[in-house]
């Protein structure tokens, strides 16, 4: 017999350390003869990225860390070659070789002259045993003092092979060894708003001749590359606001092979993503918004294939006639799965968690909620869910938003520890893919052109007063919570809407101005993404000064809890500082924690656990229930 109890004070199997524990898993998949490897982040190693093999095997032991900072969010980190397994070194940026039989490992690059200045990723097979990759260099003390190039290791020398954009990815050498090809694009163009498909001839000696622009640019986005043949490519683009799987010849011919208003490519946030990945026999492995499906050119269909499975990470590999990948469903987080494409079988490599009680794991509910001019807001709704505890009657649950990053990234309706941690508690949880997220085609995206901190706040207002309206939600208890561009916009929502009485931002964007162009705050990459999303400067300099959360810091319409990594460099905690500081003396209740050693999004399981209490103690003091067993954060005036 469940017992009755209020909202929030539910005991809960799922403790913050489990939480902590699943937020690592599987990254940068792919086969090597025959075997499955990735890279895995491990969160009680301090959110080590370590290399392993299907048998267990670790094949990148401590204290090497396959990580690196290109863009700050980093790029394909391992790549093997024979019995070598080249990778970037956190610490020091570097690439270094390790010999698979001796364990020995030896650096492959020069030391950089200051700590990291010289960045390494998006690691790809050249010719002859030569390493290809991105190679990213600061040139000043600023963030945005940046170049880059794509260069060639062989021989324990580096030489320099392209700079034809400010921005380059994927360098790929043809199956006859004649031509390169990669991508590139430049300021103020985000790679979702366009980027060009460059193709070079090699030269004897290695050198690439002058490039030549196969397809994308001025509003065309192309996100992935593969050779098919010496003389064309694959490429999955949006010519048609969709990206869909294109046939490229070296002579510029574009050719859909299955024309199909879905999204079967992603945002490039993280460089060396694999969206695609030939079958054979004019079949190929796509993910359509996030699901796997099967293209066939012949038929030019896209079918889904199980379809239990919602969210597969952008690292697709074939083995045996199998497609292996992360997966992640409604019922699990994300593990490494083996999907036979005749008989639909699921076979199951490794999870990336420990198996929880399935009881007080919360099923998303997809649902569509209408805004003020009939747009369609995608959400998922994760209800309350414990099996030991119902609410007093007539108690509505308290609810939180969560706001993804980005902006131009989205939810899934997948399992989510964090969310369950909430919701096996009595809080409910539901996630938002506001205008601007991506699965639903360029148009969507395109909501947020200019509109950035209106349309996102609106939409997680409109589906908050939807779960009110519809009896689901208590009004005097929601909340709104995300990180880094999802930061801004909950911050945003507590200071110019009346929506929430609560709010967590998480390595925030709360000074736009301050954080963009080349003398401000954040990294190179991201550096004129508010040309699009605010409006180019100086035209627009008001527009950014009136959207910014700081510049209302007075109004916020409840506390507010910031959590903040002092290491980041995309959301440095200037940003943070300035506003809490703006806050003292105010009466307004606050609490800043910031956490030594964490980037951009924490890694460390004690970081993650201890943000999750914090956060849990704060809905309770603002929503007036006791969560047991958690420490009580202490607010500030």
């Amino acid at each position: 017999m469940p017992r009755t109890s209020p909202h929030g004070t539910w005991t809960s199997p799922i403790s913050a350390a489990d939480v902590a524990a699943a937020g690592g898993g599987a990254q940068w998949l792919d086969v090597v003869d025959g075997d499955v490897w990735w890279a895995e982040a491990r969160p009680e190693e301090g959110g080590r990225l370590a290399v392993v093999r299907a048998d267990g095997t670790e094949l990148l032991p401590a204290p090497w860390n396959a990580r690196n900072r290109v863009h700050e969010y980093g790029g394909r980190p391992w790549l093997a070659m024979g019995r070598a397994l080249y990778f970037t070194h956190w610490d020091d940026q570097r690439v270094y070789v390790r010999d698979l039989d001796t364990g020995a490992v030896t650096p492959v690059t020069p030391e950089p002259p200051r700590p990291q200045g010289i960045r390494y990723g998006d690691l790809r097979p050249g010719p002859d045993g030569e390493v290809w990759a991105v190679r990213e260099t600061s040139t000043g003390p600023r963030r945005t003092d940046i170049e880059r190039d794509l260069v060639a290791f062989a021989q324990g020398e580096t030489r320099s092979l392209a700079a034809s954009h400010h921005f380059l990815t994927a360098p790929q050498l043809s199956p006859d060894g004649r031509h390169a090809a990669w991508l590139g694009w430049n300021h103020p163009a985000m790679p979702w708003d366009e980027a060009e498909l460059c193709v070079a001839e090699v030269r004897p000696g290695g050198a690439f001749g002058p490039h030549r622009v196969l397809t994308g640019g001025a509003g065309v986005s192309v996100c992935q590359l593969e050779w098919e043949s010496p003389e064309t490519l694959l490429a999955l683009a949006d010519p048609g606001g969709w990206w869909n799987l294109h046939r490229v010849g070296l002579d510029g011919g574009l050719t859909t092979l299955a024309p199909v208003e879905q999204e079967l490519g992603g945002a490039l946030w993280k460089l060396g993503s694999r969206w695609f990945t030939p079958l054979g026999g004019g079949r190929h492995a796509v993910l359509s918004s996030g699901r796997l499906a099967v293209l066939d050119e012949h038929a030019g269909t896209v079918t889904t294939v199980v379809p239990e499975l919602t969210e597969w990470a952008p690292a697709l590999a074939v083995t045996d006639g199998q497609v292996a990948g992360i997966a992640a469903a409604p019922d699990r987080e994300g593990g490494i799965v083996r999907v036979d494409l005749a008989t639909g079988t699921v076979t199951p490599i490794v999870s990336s968690a420990e198996e929880l009680p399935v009881d007080y794991l919360p099923v998303p509910e997809e649902r569509i909620f209408e805004g003020p001019d009939s747009e369609r807001i995608p959400a998922y709704v994760y209800p309350p869910t414990n099996p030991g505890f119902v609410a007093p009657e007539g108690e509505l649950a308290p609810y939180v938003v969560h706001v993804h990053g980005g902006p131009t990234g989205r939810n899934y309706p997948t399992m989510d520890l964090d969310f369950a941690y909430f919701t096996s508690r009595g809080i409910g949880v539901v996630a938002v893919n506001y205008g601007g997220s991506t699965g639903y085609g360029r148009a969507y995206r395109e909501r947020l052109r200019e509109q950035w901190g209106v349309v996102d706040v609106r939409d997680c207002v409109v589906v908050a007063r939807a779960l009110v309206a519809e009896g689901i939600a208590d009004p005097a208890r929601l909340a709104i919570r995300g990180g880094s561009a999802g930061g801004f916009t909950s911050a945003a929502a507590m200071t110019m809407a009346d929506t929430f009485a609560a709010g967590t931002v998480k390595y925030p964007i709360l000074d736009l101005l301050r954080w963009t162009g080349e003398g401000g705050e954040t990294h190179d990459f991201e550096s004129r993404y508010l040309d699009s999303l605010v409006g180019p400067l100086p035209g627009a300099r008001e527009r950014y000064i009136e959207r910014s959360p700081l510049t209302h810091a007075g109004e916020l319409t409840g506390p507010v809890l910031f959590l903040q990594g002092l290491e980041d460099q995309i959301c440095p905690p200037d940003q943070a500082d300035r506003f809490v500081k703006s806050l003292q003396g105010k009466g307004i209740p606050h609490a800043y924690l910031t956490f030594a050693g964490e980037q951009h999004g924490f890694r460390k399981a004690e970081t993650m656990a201890t943000a999750l209490e914090a956060e849990l103690s704060f809905y309770g003091q603002v929503f007036g229930f006791d969560p047991p067993g958690v420490p009580r954060l202490e607010l500030q005036r």
